[in-house]
């Protein structure tokens, strides 16, 4: 399987190999219009050199806060091109988090996409004393005063341009421990930790993803992608794999028109996170429910149908068989239409799916694989195989990737995919890695063919008052499958019996 030392050369090499073939698609007066691997080269290696005359050199770091949209892939590029680090920030960021994060990564220049995000992240620029300029790529019509100096995009990838072309020679040098980006957490556990990770843990990942859906026959894909570039997630699933597999990525307009862009990019690689299809699930069932009659007796035919074969698949009769390849025809082509037609497989991560969820889509032949993963790990640990899907399971580790079980059930992970460390955090990094693997905290089982379950989170286990150890996450998976309730946060510990606090459906 084919690898690079760094995601920098990576890029410049399928760059050089794919050239005039379309890379980054994103809507420009109602119409989608793409940027090329060429034209992705030019503005990345102007942004680059624009940084160095802005004085900056190998290592210095330089927050990104982007909508998903193609400044945002190419200023990640551009500024490991400089040699800097990228500290992505998620667009819902306050002033305050923006300035925690500016503060304890000692970012040198901060690149922001819209007026929208600079609102808040100015001010915090302003607050720190390390922040030397502010790039925006849309006008932010702001009058320079004391504090970081202010470019527009243009202005400094046209300016690069003129620059000595010096960027080769830093890129071979490049190697898989160097650090390629720190992503800091959602600081739920506490103040927000810098994840610090190199080159190697993000190519595992990559090499670990192919291996997993290779099977399915990887060419010429398109990554539909909506979920937010600042998380490790849609970073390595959705920038950095395309990539690795010279894919094209569409950038959605926002999940209210997802359902639109699903059916003009037609894409063939989808990665959601759980609420996504619990949200798809409850909008399809009440759609059809609405429509009633023949249309929803076949609906629930297929659904019927699908999860008899999803649960053994010689299961089904010689009747069986002719009803569902009519349902297939009349049901479920409709369904794979919605999604744009040419879907090989849709990936759940970010948070448990429940299974029920998983084989409704499957159902209707849709391919959905679960995985698992956090930052600390780049962030893919496990995923299901398409030749054996297990939806109450996370699937099994990726390539090269050791997983085993601890004596108090806790998952430990170890490979190429570990974070160095949190940034300037050993106290916190000696917490979770211990002796090269990482305590991923959360609990859980494996399987005789190595499939991971996990059963819940170490920290958030239940004892009640009779010594009963209960999963909420289990419970709380149970109750928002209903479809009168939107969330379920399941508490008791300690206490004779559990109870939850439910959020209603609006629209139910």
């Amino acid at each position: 399987m084919k690898t690079w030392p760094s995601l920098i050369a990576m890029f410049f090499e399928q760059a050089e190999t794919l050239g005039e073939k379309p890379f980054l698609w994103a809507k420009k007066d109602g119409t989608y219009q793409s940027i090329n691997w060429r034209e992705s080269v030019e503005i990345i290696s102007g942004l680059a050199r624009g940084l160095k005359s802005l004085g900056i050199n190998p290592g210095d770091r330089v927050m990104l806060c982007s909508e998903n949209r193609p400044p945002g892939p190419l200023a990640h590029l551009g500024i490991m091109a400089a040699g800097g680090i990228t500290v992505p920030a998620y667009t819902t960021n306050t002033v305050n988090d923006h300035a925690h994060i500016l503060a304890n990564s000692g970012a040198k220049g901060v690149i922001v996409s819209s007026k929208a995000l600079a609102k808040n992240l100015v001010p915090a620029a302003h607050q720190t004393g390390d922040v030397k300029f502010i790039i925006s790529v849309d006008e932010l019509d702001l009058s320079q005063s004391p504090g970081p100096d202010i470019h527009t995009w243009e202005e400094i990838v046209e300016k690069g341009k003129s620059e000595p072309d010096n960027l080769a020679e830093y890129i071979a040098s490049v190697t898989r421990e160097d650090t390629a980006i720190i992503i800091y957490t959602s600081g739920t556990g506490g103040a927000p930790k810098g994840v610090v990770l190199p080159h190697r843990a993000i190519i595992h990942n990559c090499r670990g993803a192919c291996d997993a859906i290779g099977e399915l026959g990887l060419d010429d894909e398109i990554f539909l992608s909506f979920l937010p570039l600042s998380h490790s997630y849609e970073y390595t699933a959705g920038v950095c794999f395309p990539i690795f597999i010279g894919a094209q990525v569409y950038f959605s307009e926002g999940i209210e028109h997802l359902s639109k862009n699903m059916g003009e990019a037609k894409p063939t690689i989808m990665t959601a996170v759980p609420r996504l299809y619990e949200l798809m699930h409850a909008r399809i069932t009440k759609g059809v429910k609405a429509a009633g009659g023949l249309k929803e007796k076949l609906f629930m035919k297929a659904v019927k149908l699908g999860t008899k074969k999803y649960e053994d698949p010689a299961s089904l009769g010689f009747g069986e068989k002719i009803t569902d390849a009519i349902v297939d025809k009349l049901v479920r082509d409709k369904v794979r239409g919605n999604f744009g037609g040419h879907l090989k497989v849709l990936v759940s991560g970010g948070a448990p799916l429940n299974a029920e969820i998983g084989i409704f889509f499957t159902a209707l032949g849709l391919r959905l694989l679960q995985g698992y993963g956090q930052t600390e790990s780049a962030p893919v640990i496990s995923v299901n195989r398409p030749g054996l899907v297990k939806m109450e399971s996370v699937g099994s580790p990726i390539f090269e990737t050791e997983v085993k079980i601890a004596e108090d059930g806790e998952i430990l992970v170890r490979g190429d995919l570990l974070m160095t460390g949190y940034w300037q955090n050993e106290d916190a990094t000696n917490e979770v890695i211990k002796d090269g693997w990482l305590h991923t905290g959360d609990v859980g089982l494996m399987d005789n063919d190595s499939y991971i379950q996990i059963t819940d989170r170490k920290k958030d286990i239940i004892v009640n008052s009779g010594g009963d150890n209960l999963s909420p996450q289990r419970v709380e998976g149970f109750l928002t499958l209903e479809p009168e309730i939107s969330q379920a946060m399941v508490y008791g510990d300690k206490k004779p019996h559990i109870v939850a606090l439910i959020v209603p459906d609006e629209e139910f």
